[in-house]
């Protein structure tokens, strides 16, 4: 795990395309299904009391029933994605993806609480619905040090040493027009940092400057 922030450690795997956090005794996502055991292994020895999910695509939720059971805690997730978890589905809009990512997502789980805006997470942290990339999709603000977890509102990966901000690659984007309207609300918060699900830690000007040259 990456100390990324107080309180904050991000879960990398495959370098640092994907990732989940442990965000004070809550952890955020849990990657595919294969990658349920390098979640796990990374949060032995550390209280968690929940697990939660920015969306319920099969790279962030596919180990998300083996985690619960595991670890005996139960499963937080946005509204608007509960039905999809529940009912194991990939929440893409898009019936290719069904074939796609069937041994990527896990099986479905009740959702023991589904989060709404300015619900209370963990470490300071409260929810902040995001639609757009997926219709639940949930972003998680700190403002005493101005500390955002975007989810998948963008991407900051490419090669290890020069990472790229941008959009998601367009048939994973899900409703572009969404995405763009809450990154344009995130930016406005003015963060410090932010940390998403896909590639480095990313300044908040970095950040700002992306969004300010969005279409």
């Amino acid at each position: 795990m990456r100390h990324v922030a107080d309180g904050v450690f991000q879960i990398p795997w495959f370098t640092t395309f994907f990732s989940a956090f442990l965000v004070g005794d809550v952890l955020v996502d849990s990657g595919t299904r294969p990658a349920g055991g390098i979640v796990l292994r990374a949060v032995r020895g550390h209280p968690v009391r929940a697990h939660a999910l920015t969306h319920v695509h099969p790279d962030h939720s596919g180990s998300s029933a083996r985690v619960c059971e595991t670890l005996g805690v139960p499963l937080w997730c946005g509204e608007r994605d509960a039905a999809a978890m529940e009912q194991g589905m990939t929440n893409y809009s898009k019936s290719v993806f069904h074939d796609l990512f069937k041994t990527l997502r896990g099986p479905g789980r009740l959702v023991d609480r589904r989060l709404r805006e300015g619900d209370e997470l963990a470490a300071g942290f409260v929810v902040l619905e995001t639609p757009g990339h997926a219709p639940g999709h949930l972003s998680f603000w700190r403002e005493s040090d101005r500390t955002l977890l975007a989810g998948e509102i963008a991407w900051n990966y490419g090669l290890e040493r020069r990472p790229l901000l941008r959009e998601p690659l367009r048939i994973f984007r899900g409703d572009a027009a969404g995405i763009r309207r809450s990154a344009r609300r995130l930016a406005t918060l003015d963060p410090a940092i932010v940390l998403v699900s896909h590639g480095r830690p990313v300044g908040g000007r970095a950040f700002r400057d992306f969004v300010a040259r969005l279409p």
